[in-house]
This record gives structure tokens, sequence and C-alpha cells, in this order.
């Protein structure tokens, strides 16, 4: 039986993908509340969309290497305890963020964002429905999420990745047959929910195609075929991947397309494939000529998903502290103080979840069921 494989660099891989969308999500506020943002600027636009990328791709990767060790170790992958485990990790605190933003936030003065309680009046049943199934993504599109928990949709894509992902890997022999069931209840419960949409047709045409363009199942894959290329050691396309010389043009090609803003078709999609070979060259390569190894990094990315879900709340409380006790701020010195906050309060937060929410059932979760 082969022993689990660490990983290094991961937890900085998680840091920069959350601070990414710490940084699109709080200058989206910012803009919502008219004051002075950056938001329009490209580049911080994209910051938000990639950083949900890298973490799918990461995502994609990790699962799928340990599905195919433990079939290796194994010979089966036992989907129970596979679901359970997803369970013990992600539902605790997305429950607790959805909760708050359906029922707490609402009520408190200083959470206000414009058009929150509007949206949270609304569609109460449906919208109650979808998150309780675990289908932010679908009550994103159809009926919009308060935004305290907007970013929750993404959670529901993964889910839904999860529901896929375990099946291939253990019958590939009947993929296609997998694939088409799983793409029929897809699309059959965003028809049913169109369908159910009190709207106009534009309205349900736009939630179509809202749905299509936040749903990154191949993009996830694109990280499971970077885990399968490690696992299976093929080492004669790994070898030009770890190339210091590849590496360097690859890095430098990507900060073109970033920096420059220019929205390449099939956006996400290519970019996966830069995100794919940066997980593969920071996670597996000796010779990576970056290394996140950082102590503040790492423990930042290790604490990403509270972080991932819980700054937005975070954002929005200060923003009001500040209009609410300090509205004559420069803009300067607004910033100053909004960004360290922002940081500051997320981190505490999410270092108190972990601690002493997630680390306990991560624990439970490993001992009960893990494999």
């Amino acid at each position: 039986m082969s022993q689990k494989r660490n990983f290094p660099n991961l937890n900085g891989v998680r840091c920069i993908a959350a601070v990414s969308v710490l940084i699109h999500h709080l200058e989206q506020a910012k803009e919502a509340f008219d004051l002075p943002n950056i938001y329009h600027l490209t580049v911080v636009k994209h910051a938000g969309r990639l950083g949900v990328g890298l973490f799918f791709v990461l995502s994609g990767f990790l699962i799928t290497y340990l599905l195919l060790q433990e079939k290796g170790n194994f010979g089966d992958i036992s989907a129970p305890k596979f679901y359970l485990r997803r369970v013990f990790r992600i539902w605790p605190i997305y429950f607790l963020i959805v909760g708050l933003a359906l029922f707490v936030f609402p009520h408190v003065p200083l959470m206000y964002f414009p058009g929150a309680n509007e949206v949270a009046s609304q569609h109460v049943a449906e919208r109650i429905t979808l998150l309780a199934l675990v289908l932010p993504n679908y009550a994103f599109v159809l009926y919009n999420i308060p935004y305290w928990a907007a970013q929750a949709w993404s959670i529901g894509v993964e889910e839904q990745f999860y529901y896929l992902w375990p099946w291939i890997i253990k019958y590939p022999k009947r993929t296609f047959l997998i694939v088409t069931i799983f793409m029929l209840a897809t699309v059959g419960l965003l028809a049913l929910g169109v369908y159910l949409l009190d709207g106009t047709e534009a309205q349900k045409k736009d939630s179509v195609l809202t749905f299509i363009g936040q749903f990154r199942l191949l993009i996830m894959a694109l990280g499971g075929g970077g885990a399968y290329l490690v696992y299976t050691n093929r080492t004669r396309f790994l070898s030009v991947l770890y190339r210091k010389n590849v590496q360097i043009t690859v890095y430098v090609l990507f900060l073109i397309c970033f920096l420059s803003g220019v929205h390449i078709p099939a956006f996400m999609e290519v970019y996966a494939f830069f995100f794919c070979f940066f997980v593969l060259n920071v996670a597996t390569n000796p010779d990576s000529i970056i290394s996140l190894e950082n102590p503040v990094v790492s423990y930042i990315g290790k604490i990403s998903y509270g972080l991932y879900l819980y700054h937005v709340a975070i954002s929005v409380f200060l923003i009001n502290v500040l209009n609410t006790y300090a509205p004559g701020l420069s803009t300067t010195a607004y910033n100053l103080i909004l960004y360290p906050a922002v940081f500051g309060l997320s981190i505490l937060v999410s270092y108190l979840s972990y601690e002493y929410l997630e680390k306990p059932l991560l624990v439970f979760k490993d001992k009960r069921y893990g494999r």
C-alpha cells in the first residue's frame, strides 16, 4: 500500500487564490456602496474569476490524486466514505454563512448592503430549498443569493464535480454512460428551475447563460488530468513541463495575458492550462522556480476555505463601520484602514473557525472515514 503523498506549496496556491478573490470582492463592494474604487480595472475583475478558477483546478488535482491513490491501494473507491469526507469538510461553514446571510444579516444595520435585503425577502422558500440541498449555483442563477453569501455559488459547482468524478475514476469504462446520466440530471434540474422561474424570457435566458458560464467542471477535470500525469508517473511528458526554460516561458505568457487584461476566448479554460501547469510544478517539481513555502502564506492557505466564505460579510461590515463612524476620511486614509482591517479580521475569523469548528471535524472525518 502506497503512503499518502504530501504535496508542498499547495497552501501557498490556496493563499494566492483566496487573496485574489478577496481583493476582487472588496473593490466590488466599494463600487456597490458608491465609494471610490478600482473595480472597473480589468485586472481586478479578472483576479476574482481567476482566483476561483485556480481553486477549481487545485480541487480537481487533489481530489483526482486521492481517488486514484485510494483505488490503487484498495482496488476500489468507497463512494460513501468519499462523500462523508466531503460533507464534514464543506458543509459546516457553508451552512453557517448561508444561514447567517438568510436569517441574521438582513436584520443587522451594520451588515447593510445595497439591495441585499430586497433579494433576501423574495423567493424565500425556493432559495432556501436550493441552498439546503447544497445547490447554491442553481439558487444564484435562478433567484440570486444575498451578497453576504453570493460567493457560495462556487461550492455548488465543486459539489457537482464530486457527484460525477468518483464514479468516472471508479468505473472508467462506463464514463460515457456516467457523464450522460449526470448531464441529463444537471440539465433537467436547470430546465425545471427555469420553467418554474417567474420572469421574462430574457431573464430566463440570462439565467441559463450564467449557469453555463459558471459550470466549470472542465476546469476541475483539467486539474484531474494533471494529477493523472503525476500518479501514473508520465516522466516523458512531465520532464518537458518541469524544464526551467518552459516554466519561465509559461509564467511570462501568463503575466502578459493577465496584466494586459486581454479577454481570451474560452477565458477560464485557457487560464486553467496555466493553473494546471503552475500546480504541477510547485507541487511536484523539485526544480520549480517558484516556492510558496512561507509560514504566513502557508497558514493563510490552510484557512483559505473559511477566508473565502467569510470575507465578503466581513468586508461589508467594515465598510459600514467606516461609513458610520468615520465618514470624513480621504480615499487614501479610507483604504489604508479598510484593507488591513478586512484582511486582519477575515484571517482572525477564519483562524477561529478553523481551530474550533473545522479542525475537530477534519480530525473526526479522517479518523472515521479516511482510507
